[in-house]
């Protein structure tokens, strides 16, 4: 039996996600801010953090949105330097952002830092375990091993068509609520 590597299930579960209609983006743009605020009631967060969508990602703005409107603060994530934890400045639609590395828009140095209790993350593949595959670059690993005594609930933001039946854990790697 041949095992399949983290870069060949990332590649594939990508190019799914990039042949999805536009109906299907628009359907989990509607209905990720109602899922998003029944986490954060729930788990009685006060600070949420999401990412920067780039190549195709699950749009977490409108979750921020409603979060924000809810009163509760929101954030973005900085790229402090790779192989480092992210960090997190508070962020609203409509606050201005700087360019970050890989294409990413972030919170300029004048945004406070936060650490949030939710967390949604970006994610090319995951499996019904709570195991992701990011980029490869690490960040998120990185960030929620740093995060860890603090135990924020993250979240998966993704297309079931990123779906693989396992991601090939490692130590390193850390569950998130898909």
């Amino acid at each position: 039996m041949t095992s399949v590597t983290k870069a060949e299930l990332r590649r594939a579960a990508l190019e799914r996600r990039a042949a999805l209609p536009a109906a299907v983006r628009e359907s989990l743009i509607a209905r990720a801010p109602i899922e998003g605020a029944v986490l954060a009631k729930t788990y009685r967060s006060r600070v949420a953090a999401a990412y920067w969508p780039i190549r195709g990602e699950a749009d977490p703005l409108p979750i921020l949105a409603e979060l924000g409107a809810a009163g509760l603060t929101t954030a973005l994530p900085v790229v402090a330097g790779r192989g480092m934890p992210l960090v997190f400045r508070q962020w609203r639609p409509g606050d201005p952002l700087v360019a970050g590395p890989m294409g990413l828009k972030e919170p300029g140095a004048e945004s406070p830092a936060t650490e949030p209790d939710l967390l949604f993350v970006p994610l090319a593949a995951f499996d019904r375990a709570g195991h992701r595959i990011g980029y490869g670059a690490g960040f998120y690993d990185a960030t929620l091993a740093a995060l860890a005594l603090k135990r924020p609930l993250a979240v998966g933001l993704a297309f079931s068509t990123q779906e693989v039946a396992a991601v090939p854990a490692q130590a390193t790697t850390i569950r998130s609520r898909l």
